[in-house]
């Protein structure tokens, strides 16, 4: 007689780590890392594709830099918490569905289908999350959309998830790790306190190892850090001037338009305008960011000495005629802040063809992807 090899049941899964208590701290831990990636990359997202009602100060001129590397290192911690939070709680896949039970099975069902979303929309997230910080694209879909619309899956499925484990996770919570006075430290406590230790310091050593892209006195100690000060000038870049088919015309001139007029300026006109030098960051949407010395014509003077009216949305063009950011606009708080800069050097030198010559658009608290290169047009909207 052949016997069935028998299924096994959470109970035989006898190991500390397997516990209420270690899955409730880790899922605690993870809560608070999905929460900034998830509320830091909403402020990313609206930045670039602002509902009406939604503003961004352009102070502190660092805001930005710090809003998105916390949204990139914040992914980056939770890789190690999600996978440690699986291993605690994986012997509740073997728990038997109560067929005997019509709407016990329904709920046991609808709890499996969500957890099952959560953890793939979870790892869709962390997964194309690190291969944007790398510029890589192995994928059919745009990267930003299916990015936003996946965070909401799992903002939705982990709302979920906590209604349902609430009562469990707050019991657990309220267990100490450790016994009381008098109390002996038997080898499962102390198993489950090394194994939320180890869990932390991964977590710890994985944002340590990358934080340099964003932190600047930690680039010396974060060998992971994909970005560094070797690009043009000393300044990283993302995309070359080649790259974006970049050809500037003998007779480039620079174009002010507003509704009921129209300025020129050449490149010799813009130098000979009143400069203003600023320390403002690049910091891209991929987590990384760099500081550096701008000089050139704040842009809110521009227009004035074109006759443009001021205080409104300016539109940015670019030479640049097939990439995804070849324009972006300007809101209007960030039009008269006298630190946005249509930029003519960086760091005492005259801007690279890979930094924006003849000249580049670098405001404060914004976005790389929308510090448009190789301006050709400013657009003054109603």
């Amino acid at each position: 007689m052949i016997r069935r090899p028998r299924v096994p049941a959470p109970e035989d899964f006898t190991a500390p780590t397997h516990s209420p208590l270690v899955a409730a701290r880790l899922g605690l831990w993870l809560g608070v890392a999905f929460g900034l990636c998830f509320v830091t990359g909403l402020l990313s997202h609206y930045i670039q594709h602002p509902p009406g009602w939604f503003t961004w100060p352009t102070r502190p001129v660092d805001l930005y830099r710090v809003t998105q590397g916390v949204h990139v290192l914040s992914g980056v911690a939770a890789i190690p918490l999600l996978l440690a939070k699986l291993w605690s709680v994986y012997p509740r896949l073997f728990v038997r569905p109560p067929l005997r039970r019509p709407i016990r099975l329904s709920v046991h069902a609808l709890e499996r289908i969500s957890i099952l979303v959560l953890v793939c929309a979870a790892f869709f997230e962390l997964v194309t999350g690190l291969f944007n910080v790398a510029q890589s694209y192995p994928w059919g879909f745009f990267f930003p959309a299916a990015h936003y619309a996946v965070a909401w899956l799992v903002l939705g499925a982990l709302l979920l998830h906590v209604a349902v484990k609430l009562p469990v996770a707050r019991a657990a919570l309220g267990t100490p790790l450790r016994p009381g006075p008098g109390g002996r430290d038997d080898r499962d406590s102390s198993g489950r306190r090394a194994f939320l230790r180890t869990s932390a310091g991964v977590a710890g050593v994985a944002v340590l190892a990358t934080a340099g892209v964003t932190v600047p006195w930690l680039r010396r100690v974060s060998p992971l850090a994909w970005r560094s000060a070797s690009g043009p000038q000393g300044v990283p870049i993302n995309r070359t001037a080649a790259a974006a088919h970049i050809t500037v015309p003998p007779d480039w001139r620079l174009e002010i338009v507003w509704p009921g007029g129209r300025y020129a300026l050449s490149l010799a006109d813009l130098v000979a305008l009143p400069q203003r030098t600023a320390e403002l960051p690049i910091a891209c949407v991929e987590g990384w960011s760099f500081a550096a010395h701008w000089t050139g014509v704040p842009v809110v003077q521009l227009l004035r000495h074109a006759g443009a009216p001021t205080g409104r949305p300016v539109r940015v063009t670019s030479l640049e005629t097939d990439g995804l950011y070849a324009a972006s606009t300007l809101p209007a708080a960030h039009a008269r802040d006298p630190l946005t800069l249509l930029a003519l050097r960086i760091n005492g030198e005259e801007l690279s063809p890979d930094h924006g010559y003849p000249c580049r658009l670098i405001a404060p608290s914004r976005p790389g992807v929308l510090q448009t290169k190789w301006v050709a047009r400013l657009e003054v909207l109603g």
